[in-house]
């Protein structure tokens, strides 16, 4: 049960603390003057191998110039085939033009956030929202919420925004900043036909010319065979189709053999073209792929074998299975045949290369038999970093898979020094974990695909990508009834069903909860077992909870209360459950969540009792966290039956240990709820003063009135 005290005291969980209640929040300093922070500036290091588009950027810079904000932002859609050049073409628009909008640089991939072939653009925002200072723990539930505060955070702002490939006007729209004053770069493959934007602007961006192909050339590799030979360097260039992509493959390639002429070196492609009748830039990656090492070839064919954008050094040691230092020298030798890009997050493949060296995989491994012994290993080693980063971050609690063996064959466990590097491992590694539980699906393995699921509850709870969440749950849900482990199905129901209330999808989150009731149902009476049937119970508390703020919300009262009642009544049959295993931990937990409950039902008196025992039982058992969290609410019960003085003294050290934590959210409610205390007591200043510190805080988060998860 030990993780139910994330699910509901970390800030998220609305049956627990109302932020509908508190009034406005904005942003708190601490009585000190706002740090000047830097505008942002998300681009990664410029390329020095970019060849300038005279005709595009002058077009472009016509329209910046003549673009008078009357319209809204300026929306610049670069289209073009994959491989020409649109992405880099986008950040050297966005860092010619960074001076002209000082207030910073945002930019968003929407293929790293496409799921068959969709994007959820509230997890879109949450990226942009992350880049304009707004931390995950004030990110609002829903998109219209994210939307808002997007909106709120760009007023005014003078700021470039990279949307890069989108494939529909539609995935755009949201994105665009409030400011009629920003500048929007978008890529894309085709027109987007949907992008209904007054100030718009299409640039078609084109194959480089061939004198520009060969410029490109000279700047990728200073050869003098190029300038000795220039008819066979335009040759080359030609040959590569004036895609960038193509010739940063061919670069590398003729600086590899400097030895050759470089007539030779193409004769040997044109003669591939010929004899298997492949395009020239096929022959071009097949030549560079031929100058590999076997280790470097054999990386190269197993990365499209990794499902996310960036490759980590780590798990390129486990896709080759020959231990660190062979996948470093393996990287360094695709870096330095141009088969890699490096970037900050870690290596990247472009996608023309990656379907490349899945076609060479096919061909060396017809029967995929070393992709399939590499997906496992990948598999086993991130199952095992994520379980081993989770019990560090959260703690013992409620898991059901057990911790795989050791590291995989010659790739280390990350060194975690602590909680923070746990939880900065999960972020960082995010689109993997996800990519890792769908292609444990595909490929059968059902019982690392909802093991996988269970850590990424840890990352979810303080980083809600919902559309991501809400698929890998629902692949662990079924992955979970494949593998027949009873336990593991009702689990993966409760914790799928939290995204979606948080949604607002009630019914199909009721649905979930319903279905795991029933299986419930099957469950033995050993410890884990009873712990299990209790913590569905209290899944089904706390979406009645979510459901009750939605009608309080609504001013439906009479909904509300009903909601509330049945919460009330699950808290309290699930706090019975616990009593009887006995589970002190999970007793505490359910009487402070049935103290919340009673609360929200006008019974103060109750509450404080309840609330009371709760706050005793953190204290004897030594949970700091818990010991603040029940503090906080018996104070707002207190303050509710008239004794203001005890409830002060809760509701400031609560304060204290918010601030501690670097909870934001828990911090502008316990303002909050210290304003209403100094307003009882005839403190007008000091009410105001409390007010003023939380909306100042809420300010400089970049939430919007009301709480971060009420929009």
């Amino acid at each position: 049960m030990a993780e139910e005290t994330r699910n509901t005291m970390d800030g998220h969980a609305e049956a627990v603390v109302q932020a509908g209640r508190i009034g406005e929040l904005h942003q708190h300093w601490h009585g000190a003057a706002p740090e000047v922070r830097p505008a942002p500036f998300q681009l990664p290091p410029a390329l020095t191998t970019f060849e300038n588009r005279l005709r595009e950027q002058e077009r472009i810079a016509g329209a910046v110039e003549g673009h008078t904000g009357h319209a809204g932002p300026l929306v610049v859609a670069l289209t073009g085939v994959g491989g020409v050049g649109k992405t880099a073409l986008g950040f050297h628009l966005a860092r010619r033009y960074s001076d002209r909008y000082p207030d910073g640089v945002l930019y968003v991939d929407l293929d790293d956030l496409r799921r068959d072939g969709a994007v959820e653009v509230a997890d879109a925002l949450a990226e942009l929202l992350t880049g304009l200072d707004v931390a995950a723990e004030w990110w609002g539930r829903s998109f219209a919420g994210r939307s808002k505060q997007y909106w709120n955070r760009t007023r005014d702002k003078r700021l470039v925004v990279v949307v890069d490939n989108a494939r529909s006007g539609s995935e755009v729209l949201p994105l665009l900043p409030s400011s009629p004053h920003s500048l929007v770069i978008v890529t894309s493959h085709g027109v987007l036909y949907d992008l209904d934007v007054t100030s718009a602007v299409e640039v078609a961006v084109d194959p480089l010319s061939v004198d520009d192909a060969v410029r490109l050339l000279g700047k990728i590799v200073d050869d003098p065979r190029l300038r000795a030979e220039p008819e066979t360097a335009a040759e080359l260039a030609r040959g590569c189709g004036g895609l960038p992509a193509a010739l940063q493959v061919a670069g590398h390639w003729v600086r590899r053999y400097r030895r050759r002429g470089l007539s030779r070196l193409v004769a040997d492609l044109t003669a591939e073209l010929h004899e298997k009748g492949i395009p020239m830039v096929e022959a071009v990656w097949d030549a560079a792929y031929a100058g590999l090492g076997p280790q470097a070839a054999r990386l190269y064919r197993l990365l499209p074998q990794h499902p996310a954008p960036f490759l980590t050094a780590p798990a390129a040691s486990v896709l080759l299975g020959d231990g660190p230092q062979e996948a470093d020298d393996a990287l360094e030798e695709l870096e330095s045949a141009g088969l890699l890009e490096v970037r900050p997050e870690g290596y990247r493949t472009h996608a023309l290369l990656r379907g490349h060296a899945e076609r060479r995989a096919r061909q060396a491994d017809p029967e995929g038999t070393e992709r399939a012994a590499a997906r496992r290993r990948l598999l086993g080693w991130y199952r095992r970093q994520a379980a081993r980063a989770d019990l560090l971050a959260a703690g013992a609690r409620m898991t059901f898979a057990e911790l795989p063996g050791g590291a995989a064959p010659a790739a280390d466990d990350i060194a975690f020094a602590g909680k923070t590097e746990a939880l900065k491992w999960l972020r960082s590694e995010r689109l993997a974990l996800y990519g890792c539980v769908r292609l444990a699906h595909d490929t059968g393995l059902h019982a690392d695909a909802w093991a996988l699921c269970e850590p990424l509850w840890t990352h979810f709870l303080d980083h809600p990508h919902y559309a991501d969440i809400t698929d890998v749950f629902t692949i662990g849900v079924a992955a979970a009834d494949r593998s027949e482990h009873l336990p593991a199905m009702i689990r993966m129901r409760c914790q799928l069903a939290r995204p979606l209330w948080e949604q607002q999808r009630y019914d199909e989150a009721a649905e979930q909860v319903r279905q795991a009731l029933h299986a419930a149902e099957a469950l033995g009476d050993s410890v884990a077992e009873r712990k299990l049937k209790a913590s569905t119970v209290e899944f089904r508390g706390l979406l009645k909870s979510a459901r009750g703020d939605a009608s309080d919300a609504a001013g439906d009262a009479e909904a509300a209360r009903g909601a509330w009642s049945g919460a009330a009544a699950d808290f309290e049959a699930a706090r019975a459950a616990h009593a009887e295993i006995p589970n002190p931990y999970g007793v505490l937990l359910q009487t402070y969540l049935l103290g919340g409950a009673v609360l929200r039902l006008g019974d103060a008196e109750r509450a404080v009792l309840l609330l009371t025992e709760a706050h005793r039982m953190a204290v004897e058992q030594e949970r700091e966290r818990m010991t603040a969290r029940t503090g906080f609410a018996l104070g707002r019960a207190l303050r509710r039956t008239g004794r203001a003085a005890r409830a002060e003294e809760l509701v400031r050290a609560a304060l204290d240990s918010a601030r501690e934590r670097g909870s934001g959210t828990d911090e502008a409610r316990i303002l909050a709820e210290l304003a209403a205390l100094a307003e009882e007591r005839g403190d007008a200043a000091g009410a105001e003063r409390h007010r003023t510190a939380a909306r100042q805080l809420e300010l400089e988060a970049g939430a919007l009135s009301g709480g971060p998860h009420n929009s």
